[in-house]
């Protein structure tokens, strides 16, 4: 494959994982938890960096996914104990942040691991990063593990798809029914974990929270069936990538900036357009109605 060809597989692997799970994101009203986790990992790859002193293995995966999940343990815990969600959020997300950039100012020393990579990333290095897969041959190194974590979000959510849709529009009923509504919570942190650290390298912070949040919020726009979010906030995260690209190469600037930017713009296309929730869909309804009477 091509170095724009693997550039491209790469980004739409993160937008049809972060397309998935966004969907459950805003069904679940947390969108902003995606905005936490994505920063607060940092605080878990520069610990296990310092444990270890190797910027790549399992190891960084690990320190990141437990330093997501204790970011939705901690939230949720401030939020039991009477602090509004929102403050919540705030306050966990930029203290472990600022943790996290206070070790690599004072501990990671000359390591190639800093905060611009952090938000930004660097996709263009992905086609040299590559390791060598049996039957199918040299692979970069974020295409394997994207396509592992897209493998994974795949069928926990068909696995539990009755659970999430129950749990996602009402927790109570879920909970009468006997669905253990807290697993459930702790398991959708834990795929929000794995996702955003899986992307986090590859493409930074930015473009990981607009792929969690405005695919799917752009296609709630257009349908009410869960079937259906699910398959159009996927397809928007894959078309802000191609878009995106070409984007970038047109302007000449940061590919990631321009993928986020472009999942802003399917955003604000389907505002306008959608055909129930749309502004020029209401207009034209509301000039009816007023004709009509």
């Amino acid at each position: 494959m091509s170095y724009t060809g693997w550039i491209l597989l790469t980004a739409s692997l993160v937008g049809l994982s972060c397309g998935l799970i966004g969907v459950l994101l805003i069904l679940r009203r947390m969108a902003m938890m995606a905005d936490a986790i994505s920063h607060t990992v940092l605080l878990g790859i520069v610990c296990a960096y310092l444990v270890t002193r190797e910027l790549t293995g399992i190891h960084m995966l690990i320190g990141a996914v437990v330093t997501g999940l204790i970011t939705a343990i901690v939230i949720q815990w401030l939020h039991t104990r009477g602090v509004q969600q929102e403050a919540s959020i705030g306050i966990v997300f930029t203290t472990l942040f600022a943790i996290g950039v206070i070790l690599i100012a004072t501990k990671v020393g000359n390591a190639h691991l800093d905060v611009k990579h952090t938000l930004m990333g660097e996709i263009t290095f992905i086609p040299w990063e590559i390791m060598e897969i049996p039957l199918l041959g040299r692979i970069p190194e974020a295409v394997v593990l994207l396509s592992i974590v897209l493998l994974v979000v795949v069928v926990i959510i068909i696995a539990f798809y009755k659970e999430w849709k129950i749990t996602s529009f009402d927790p109570a009923l879920a909970a009468s029914l006997g669905i253990p509504v807290i697993f459930m919570h702790y398991l959708f942190m834990s795929l929000v974990s794995l996702t955003t650290v899986a992307a986090f390298d590859a493409v930074g912070a930015i473009m990981v929270v607009a792929m969690l949040i405005t695919p799917a919020a752009a296609a709630y726009l257009w349908t009410d069936r869960l079937s259906i979010l699910f398959l159009l906030s996927s397809s928007f995260g894959i078309m802000s990538a191609f878009i995106g690209y070409y984007l970038a190469v047109w302007l000449d600037t940061s590919i990631s900036g321009a993928m986020a930017f472009s999942t802003g713009i399917i955003f604000m296309i389907s505002f306008l357009c959608s055909p129930k929730y749309g502004v020029l869909a209401r207009g034209f309804i509301g000039r009816k109605k007023t004709a009509n009477i």
